[in-house]
């Protein structure tokens, strides 16, 4: 049994599957690929279970653009109502319009969410916001892309990693 548990502490993390880094200032960034309804709201379940009190939930979301429209309202509504601060932003619009995609997802948030939801339509910039409203002990979620390396953008993919910009903005 010891021998078992030594084996699986050994084994790397899957990327972009609740992949994480802890920075100096003790802030935790979270990478996760949770991009429908259900995969998002058990990443936010598991965070929530885990975390205290005084740790506040940084969540940065964006749906992809031609895929499942129904979904875009309801992934900001469980985001919204599980986070203690929201960011919705882009996440491979491909063919479609940023800010179409970004206000379908904001139907989904609740009257009494809208004071903790922010709107950036740029990707790096919404992490980079994520990063300066964390404080030490707190708790960013970065979901909806998770290992991807890309983002797609009127058929054009142009190099963008969640994970290297957080741990940029996090330095």
């Amino acid at each position: 049994q010891l021998e078992a548990m030594r084996l699986l502490s050994e084994l790397e993390s899957v990327s972009g599957r609740f992949q994480f880094i802890i920075s100096n200032q003790k802030i935790t960034a979270i990478v996760d690929y949770a991009h429908t309804p259900d995969a998002l709201e058990n990443v936010l379940n598991t965070i929530n279970n885990i975390r205290t009190k005084n740790e506040q939930l940084i969540t940065v979301i964006g749906c992809g653009g031609d895929r499942d429209k129904a979904k875009r309202p309801i992934m900001a509504q469980i985001a919204s109502n599980l986070s203690d601060k929201l960011i919705i932003t882009s996440d491979n619009p491909r063919s479609e319009n940023p800010e179409t995609i970004i206000a379908e997802m904001e139907v989904g948030v609740e009257p009494q969410n809208f004071k903790k939801m922010l709107s950036i339509q740029d990707r790096k910039q919404a992490i980079k916001t994520a990063c300066q409203f964390a404080k030490s002990g707190d708790i960013i979620l970065i979901a909806g892309k998770g290992h991807e390396n890309y983002q797609e953008i009127k058929g054009v993919r142009h190099h963008f990693d969640d994970m290297e910009q957080v741990t940029e903005f996090l330095k």
